[in-house]
C-alpha cells in the first residue's frame, strides 16, 4: 500500500482496484480534485485501510484478489465504525438485480464521471442540518 503525505484540508478517499492502470488513473483523477487517495490492490489490505485512515468514500472494484470487493463492502456495512462510509461501486463485473448498490458506475468508466459520483457520494452522506 503506498500513502502519500496527508496536506492539511484534504479529503481522505480510498480507491480499491487491482489493475495498476486503473488504479493510478483514479488516484490522479481524484487528486486533481483535492482529494487525498489512499489506494490498494486487494480487498484485506482495503479492510487495513479503511480502520487506519477512516476515508470519507470507498471506490470500490468488485473483481479483487484475495478478498473479493463484495465482502469488503458486506464487512464495511456491518460494522458500526464504518457503515456510514459511502461505498461507490466501479466494476465491469454483471451485478445481480438481487444486489444493488447505491453508488455504482459500470466499467470502462470516464474519470470526471468517478470524480462526479465520488463528491456525490459523500455529500449524500453528510450530515445535514
Amino acid at each position: 500500500m503506498r500513502v502519500l503525505p496527508q496536506t492539511a484540508g484534504q479529503k481522505h478517499v480510498l480507491v480499491v482496484e487491482d489493475d495498476r492502470r486503473l488504479r493510478e488513473l483514479y488516484r490522479s483523477a481524484l487528486q486533481s480534485d483535492g482529494f487525498f487517495v489512499i489506494a490498494v490492490d486487494d480487498g484485506f489490505a482495503a479492510l487495513r485501510a479503511v480502520e487506519n485512515e477512516r476515508p470519507l468514500a470507498v471506490v470500490l472494484d468488485l473483481d479483487l484478489p484475495r478478498l473479493g470487493g463484495r465482502d469488503v463492502e458486506q464487512e464495511l456495512r456491518s460494522r458500526p465504525t464504518t457503515q456510514h462510509i459511502p461505498i461507490i461501486v466501479v466494476t465491469g463485473t454483471e451485478i445481480p438485480v438481487t444486489h444493488q448498490f447505491r453508488h455504482f458506475l459500470q466499467k470502462p468508466v470516464d474519470v470526471e464521471r468517478l470524480v462526479a459520483a465520488v463528491r456525490r457520494a459523500i455529500h449524500d452522506s453528510a450530515p445535514h442540518a
